[in-house]
């Protein structure tokens, strides 16, 4: 009997049946485990609770029921009007972000759903394109999504995860801070909830404007929430900072925050307050 043979065949079915595609290193405990482990806790290190970040569209499918998310305002697009250029050209730096979103021409991504039965815009960003950078096209998104809860009398949730205001258009991106929160203003005037997440990172612009304007602002564990990043702040006031600082458990202990929430428990806390705010709507 030919036991290499054997022993052969052996090893190549159970490496075909058996062994994973590829493991994942949990950057916090350091914990080696086979990503379907991880993509089956809705990207929740299982160990320590680490939340990885995730895209839109997964976050859509945590979010929403199913079937019920219908994505409005894909057609826009940015232009280049300052026709900008840094170690490459913005055109070619949303082509890149393209590339990685799967083709999407926004860090944004806008639409109709409900949420356990409640009707609900939502915006989501995706950190994949372009850091998440908020511009003319995303806060235009942000704005029509506004309008969308006003003419239908419901919320707005939007989730965020940005490094702010992108620097490729300057002004006009700088504009989209008091444009969205003018169009939230709208939405407050006709008592209707906004609710905000804060994922890791919503720094900049994006956090300075209407990530911090919501009826209820809630995070996930060990967000990086902030304006400035810690080493700017650290060279200016010439101190150590304390621990955990820009951290999401920080901000809720400082009172900037509502409510730090497990990603698995974040839909069901999110329609719980739906139906709170618009129980007489």
């Amino acid at each position: 009997m030919n036991f290499g043979s054997l022993f052969s065949g052996i090893r190549k079915q159970a490496q075909k049946s058996d062994s994973p595609s590829h493991w994942i290193k949990c950057p916090k405990c350091l914990s080696l485990m086979y990503y379907k482990e991880v993509e089956g806790n809705s990207n929740v290190c299982p160990k320590c609770s680490h939340h990885f970040r995730i895209d839109a569209k997964k976050r859509i499918e945590l979010l929403a029921d199913e079937g019920s998310f219908v994505e409005h305002d894909s057609n826009l697009v940015p232009i280049d009007p300052l026709k900008f250029v840094d170690k490459k050209s913005y055109k070619k730096r949303i082509e890149e972000g393209k590339a990685k979103t799967g083709g999407r021409s926004s860090s944004v991504v806008s639409g109709s759903c409900t949420i356990d039965g409640s009707e609900t815009e939502l915006v989501v960003f995706d950190f994949a394109f372009m850091g998440g950078s908020l511009g003319s096209v995303e806060g235009e998104k942000i704005v029509r999504a506004v309008n969308r809860a006003i003419e239908k009398r419901c919320g707005v949730v939007i989730v965020s995860a940005s490094g702010g205001a992108r620097m490729q258009e300057s002004t006009y991106s700088l504009m989209q801070m008091s444009k969205t929160s003018a169009a939230l203003y709208r939405l407050h005037e006709q008592k209707l909830p906004f609710i905000s997440v804060l994922t890791d990172p919503t720094m900049g612009g994006v956090s300075a404007s209407f990530a911090m304007l919501g009826d209820i602002i809630m995070a996930e564990p060990g967000a990086l929430i902030g304006f400035a990043g810690q080493r700017v702040i650290k060279q200016t006031i010439g101190a150590d900072l304390p621990e955990g600082f820009q951290r999401a458990e920080f901000l809720l202990e400082h009172g900037l925050i509502d409510m730090v929430v497990d990603r698995n428990d974040m839909k069901d806390s999110i329609s719980k307050f739906l139906k709170l705010f618009l129980q007489d709507k």
